[in-house]
């Protein structure tokens, strides 16, 4: 019985996956796109329009701009929100508290995420795509153990990291990116371990107006209450490790 079409493309289909295309002219492609985006955000001086004090002074425009093209108003957030989070750009706060103050604290979070999870995972993949064969042609040797251990538990740990706000969140997607996550496990554990924080912001900004610092939504408290969802989530690796010695 001849093979099936499917069994005949199957060893190029899996080639495809494990070996993406390293093309210099690729990478200078992506390389000119991020050196685009943050020359054009310091040269403009966007940063002036991401702040608490921009947000708050064009409050009533925004909701009149939301409430008369609400859908155009979504998909500009979700546009403007991934990329920042793609180019690794700040504002990332000022945008899920724009978030929650114009579509409310749950659908606002709903937004949040897929821009955030989307934007996260274009500059996961624009750093595996730069920088990963690199990484394990140079140190291959040296952090073998260390990428099969966390691409065992690969998502458990990403989940911490996503929880407890020690790491700044660009510096995770791409730090991501030189590891042997599974994208998909990447996707779910970016999308999942954000809801907390996103709720947190986005819910403060439906109190806009008594906002005076950043620093008074991300308070001890809260961080706190963060950081022990995170280590909750290393229950299951832990007793996976002492279960396995164990045994």
């Amino acid at each position: 019985m001849p093979p099936t079409l499917a069994e005949t493309l199957m060893p190029d289909l899996q080639e495809m996956t494990t070996q993406p295309a390293s093309s210099p002219v690729g990478k200078f492609i992506v390389l000119g796109l991020f050196g685009l985006a943050v020359g054009a955000f310091v040269f403009f001086d966007l940063k002036q329009y991401l702040s608490l004090e921009a947000l708050k002074a064009n409050r009533d425009s925004l909701l009149a701009y939301t409430d008369a093209h609400y859908t155009t108003a979504v998909a500009a957030f979700i546009l403007l929100y991934c990329l920042q989070t793609a180019f690794s750009l700040p504002g990332a706060a000022i945008f899920t508290l724009a978030g929650g103050f114009l579509f409310g604290s749950f659908v606002g979070t709903v937004y949040v995420n897929i821009a955030a999870t989307v934007g996260a995972t274009l500059a996961f993949l624009a750093a595996r795509y730069l920088l990963r064969d690199w990484v394990e042609r140079k140190f291959g040797d040296r952090l073998g153990p260390i990428q099969d251990g966390f691409a065992r538990n690969a998502f458990g740990y990403l989940m911490t990291l996503r929880l407890i706000p020690i790491f700044p969140f660009f510096l995770i997607n791409l730090v991501s990116g030189l590891t042997r996550i599974r994208v998909g496990q990447y996707v779910l554990a970016t999308a999942l371990g954000i809801i907390p924080g996103s709720f947190v912001f986005a819910n403060a900004g439906r109190q806009l107006g008594t906002i005076n610092s950043l620093s008074e939504i991300a308070s001890p408290r809260v961080l706190g209450a963060f950081a022990l969802l995170g280590l909750l989530s290393l229950v299951p690796i832990l007793y996976k490790k002492f279960a396995g010695k164990s045994a």
